[in-house]
């Protein structure tokens, strides 16, 4: 439904979501769910989930990688095998340690650090601010002048993406941008065509191969044979 690549990548990235859960017996996103639990005990409030629908950060996540940086990344999923323990999920609740391992995603994919970090700390910034407009109070009549109260709001996000919240928080966003999802680029077309031939290849060159050696081996029978030899000799007869 969300293309080759796209579903490819949410493939690999649970099972990463996977080995994490194995490792450290809780699965990835437990604060989520922590806060919706947390929000039904609450009266009259609203639980809202702020991301970006996950299919358009990882197409535009995908279409902003060359190909050798789709390999690259791949690659490094499909061989994830670090053990992690707890005290190295609270090591990466340190400032500077988180900074750090930003940091390293920056050098070496920046446009994926770009898609999955930046462009939703600010599609998370904006919902945020939305959640936090102030509420109107109902009025008795339309002369009676708007009063308004605050709203209490409670965020809960990575903690990668409390700087970039800080960062964007007075600033005047707009997400029509980073909601659009780019078409295809002409080297992942050709990509998508070969990788159909070779896989349509495959499969009929393999139906081939078994339906020969099938019918080879149907005829190497005796009864096969034998039926062949009475069909052979009725137009003599």
């Amino acid at each position: 439904q969300n293309g080759v690549m796209s579903g490819l990548m949410q493939m690999l990235l649970l099972k990463v979501s996977a080995h994490i859960t194995e490792q450290l017996g809780m699965a990835p996103g437990g604060e989520f769910r922590e806060a919706f639990k947390e929000a039904s005990k609450v009266p009259f409030c609203k639980f809202h989930l702020g991301d970006r629908p996950i299919p358009v950060t990882f197409k535009r996540a995908i279409a902003a990688l060359s190909f050798w940086q789709k390999v690259k990344l791949a690659w490094g999923l499909c061989f994830l095998s670090d053990p992690i323990s707890k005290d190295d999920v609270e090591k990466c609740k340190q400032k500077d340690l988180l900074e750090q391992m930003m940091a390293e995603m920056i050098g070496e994919f920046p446009d994926l650090h770009r898609t999955i970090v930046s462009e939703r700390d600010i599609y998370l910034t904006y919902m945020l601010k939305q959640a936090a407009k102030q509420i109107e109070l109902p009025r008795a009549s339309e002369s009676e002048p708007r009063k308004y109260i605050p709203s209490v709001v409670v965020g809960v996000v990575g903690m990668g993406h409390v700087p970039g919240i800080e960062k964007n928080w007075n600033s005047d966003l707009k997400i029509q941008e980073i909601m659009s999802v780019p078409p295809p680029s002409a080297s992942s077309k050709i990509f998508k065509y070969v990788l159909k031939a070779t896989v349509f290849g495959l499969l009929g060159y393999g139906c081939y191969r078994i339906g020969h050696r099938t019918v080879q081996f149907v005829l190497s029978m005796p009864a096969t044979q034998s039926y062949l030899q009475r069909l052979a000799e009725v137009p003599q007869q």
